[in-house]
């Protein structure tokens, strides 16, 4: 993808940052094992989307990327740690991720848990400022509610809860709701995190957390719509339970193009870097749509 090409920096930024928290917790003395554990977990690979946005989208508002770095560690380690939960045998009881062991499929059960448990805590560490950064205590009130609404029972909890709990009868109301607080909260989180870090207006916080709504809804019922043919997958909720595959693309298409047209909405901006990644922004909706064909 070039988005992901146009966004390398971001990546190996976000990359070398979360290489630090773990080797700082080794220095606080926190168990070896423990370390370890949490370090393999968010070391498996990924293209680092949440965090990337929450840069990019602190840019495109005219921001510091420095300024959003403590919000894009926090974003990733808070994913990191639903990753972890969501393999358990308990909850989905995946072996594999990313072509790899999953946490407790290498370490146990039991340590799959405390790890989980120790990077949402480390999660919110960050996101209360362990970077110095140039924040205003009302601008890192700003996040830290933001990121906790989407990380508790209101957010990604309260979509595991129905995708866990519901067994079959599938609507789209129950669709829409996981669809939006499983997977799109902590993609509205990043952007909306990454936009208060850049100084954004209300008005302009609130147009990107529209727009990342729609491409984080979109971005999972692609997944549903790539997933089809998988048997393993069968059982599972999907928008594809409910809606066919062509009105399922047809409900992608609609999702970017509001998506875009709500970028489009941004104020103007006289700085090359801002432009750039409103132009990256972009790229990412229209890339991410482009999977489906």
């Amino acid at each position: 993808m070039d988005f992901v090409k146009k966004t390398s920096q971001f990546r190996e930024l976000v990359d070398t940052q979360i290489a630090s928290v773990f080797e700082q917790q080794a220095e606080r003395g926190v168990p070896e094992k423990l370390v370890e554990v949490m370090a393999y977990a968010a070391g498996t690979g990924g293209k680092r989307y949440r965090p990337v946005l929450c840069l990019t989208a602190c840019q495109a508002v005219g921001g510091k990327v420095e300024n959003a770095l403590n919000a894009a560690i926090a974003i990733e380690l808070l994913h990191t740690y639903t990753l972890i939960h969501d393999d358990l045998p308990c909850m989905d009881n995946d072996l594999l991720r990313r072509g790899l062991p999953t946490v407790h499929a290498k370490y146990g059960e039991d340590v799959a848990v405390l790890a989980g448990d120790g990077m949402q805590a480390l999660a919110f560490e960050y996101v209360a400022g362990t970077l110095r950064d140039e924040l205003t205590a009302e601008q890192r009130l700003a996040q830290i509610k933001e990121f906790a609404r989407a990380a508790g029972p209101a957010g990604v909890v309260g979509g595991q809860w129905e995708d866990v709990t519901v067994k079959g009868g599938f609507s789209i109301e129950l669709v829409d709701y996981v669809h939006h607080h499983k997977t799109a909260d902590l993609i509205i989180c990043a952007t909306v995190m990454g936009a208060i870090a850049g100084g954004a207006s209300t008005e302009v916080v609130e147009t990107l957390r529209g727009f990342a709504f729609r491409l984080g809804v979109a971005f999972q019922v692609i997944d549903d719509i790539l997933d089809g043919d998988d048997p393993a997958k069968a059982n599972e909720l999907s928008i594809l339970r409910i809606m066919s595959v062509e009105e399922a693309r047809a409900l992608a298409c609609k999702l970017s193009d509001e998506a875009i047209e709500l970028l489009d909405m941004l104020p103007p901006i006289s700085n090359a870097k801002a432009e750039e990644s409103r132009a990256n922004l972009r790229m990412l909706v229209e890339e991410q749509l482009k999977r489906t064909i």
